[in-house]
C-alpha cells in the first residue's frame, strides 16, 4: 500500500493557477512556461481548441494502432448525487480487441478484494464480480448488467467506458463540442510530472457558467514517451463568488505497462490467480 499513498489524486480539471507548480496533497505536478508558437498554440483566429483537438486525435490513432493491451493502477475520486467519495484503488488489465477488463480493488476497505470482469461480447453483455468482504461477498460471483443500479452505486461511469483509449476518444467528443462555442481558453505546459514521470498538460477553462459545457476546469496529463493520457481531472464552477471550484472526477493511470500479451484467460473468471467462485 505504500505505493498507493504516494498517489493523491487524477485526471480533468484544477483552480488555474499563475504559479509554476501546483501541488495537492501527496500528490505533486510541476510545470514550466507554455512554449511560443509550437504545435499547440492556435492560429490567429482559430478556436483555441483546435490544437489541442488535433493532438488528441494523433493521440488516439497512436493508442489503436500500437497498443493491444496495458495493465495499470487507477487511482479514481468521483463525485455521484453530489458526494464526494474517498479515492479508490483499483489493479486494472485492458485488452482492446476483443475490449475486455479485469479489475482488482486495492482500497479502500470497503472495497478491498472485491473483483470485476467484463469482456464485450460476452455474458450476455453482464459484468462478473464478486465483493471481497462482508455479506455480498458471500453471494459469491454474480452477473450484473454494467449500467444496473448496483453495478453503478459510487460510480459516475459504467465499466463499458474505462480506459485510456476510451478517456482519449471522450476528450475528443467534449472538445469538438466545446469548440462551437467561445468563452474558453487552453493553456499548455511541458515539463510536468506524474508520479515521477515526465508529462505535458492541457488545461482547458470555461470562466462563466453555460448550459453548452460540462466543466469550468478540464486537465488532461499526456505522458510524453506512453503517449497516452494518464491524468484527468474535472472541476465544477464554484457554488458562490469566491469559492473553490468543486471536484466532480478525477483518474490517475499509474505504472502503466504496455502490450503483456493478455490472453483470453486473463480475463476470464476461471483464472486460478482469481478469487471467483462460480457466477450465479
Amino acid at each position: 500500500m505504500r505505493k498507493l499513498r504516494l498517489v493523491g489524486v487524477m485526471l480533468a480539471s484544477v483552480l488555474a493557477s499563475s504559479s509554476a507548480g501546483v501541488s495537492r496533497g501527496q500528490d505533486s505536478v510541476a510545470a514550466g512556461p507554455q512554449p511560443a508558437g509550437d504545435a499547440t498554440t492556435a492560429a490567429p483566429g482559430e478556436h483555441p481548441l483546435v490544437p489541442t483537438i488535433a493532438m488528441a486525435k494523433a493521440g488516439l490513432d497512436h493508442i489503436r494502432s500500437t497498443i493491444q493491451d496495458y495493465s495499470c493502477t487507477i487511482v479514481k475520486r468521483e463525485r455521484v448525487n453530489g458526494q464526494l467519495g474517498a479515492h479508490q484503488y483499483v489493479f486494472a488489465k485492458i485488452r482492446h480487441e476483443p475490449f475486455s477488463v479485469y479489475l482488482n480493488f486495492l482500497g479502500p476497505d470497503e472495497v478491498k478484494g472485491q473483483e470485476v470482469v467484463w469482456v464485450a461480447g460476452q455474458n450476455d453483455g453482464n459484468m462478473l464480480a464478486h465483493a471481497g468482504s462482508g455479506v455480498k461477498a458471500m453471494m459469491g460471483t454474480v452477473a450484473l448488467k454494467p449500467d444496473s443500479m448496483i453495478a453503478m452505486e459510487g460510480q459516475r461511469y459504467p465499466i463499458t467506458e474505462i480506459g485510456v483509449q476510451n478517456l482519449t476518444a471522450k476528450l475528443i467528443e467534449v472538445a469538438e463540442h466545446d469548440a462551437q462555442f467561445g468563452e474558453c481558453t487552453v493553456d499548455v505546459f511541458p515539463g510536468a510530472r506524474i508520479n515521477g514521470r515526465i508529462c505535458t498538460y492541457v488545461q482547458v477553462t470555461h470562466p462563466t457558467p453555460r448550459r453548452n459545457f460540462r466543466y469550468h476546469l478540464a486537465r488532461v496529463f499526456i505522458d510524453d514517451e506512453l503517449r497516452i493520457p494518464t491524468r484527468f481531472e474535472a472541476y465544477d464552477w464554484p457554488a458562490a463568488p469566491g469559492q473553490a471550484p468543486e471536484l466532480l472526477e478525477e483518474y490517475t493511470y499509474m505504472n502503466v505497462k504496455l502490450n503483456n500479451g493478455f490472453t483470453d484467460l486473463d480475463f476470464d473468471t476461471k483464472n486460478t490467480a482469481y478469487k471467483f467462485s462460480g457466477a450465479k
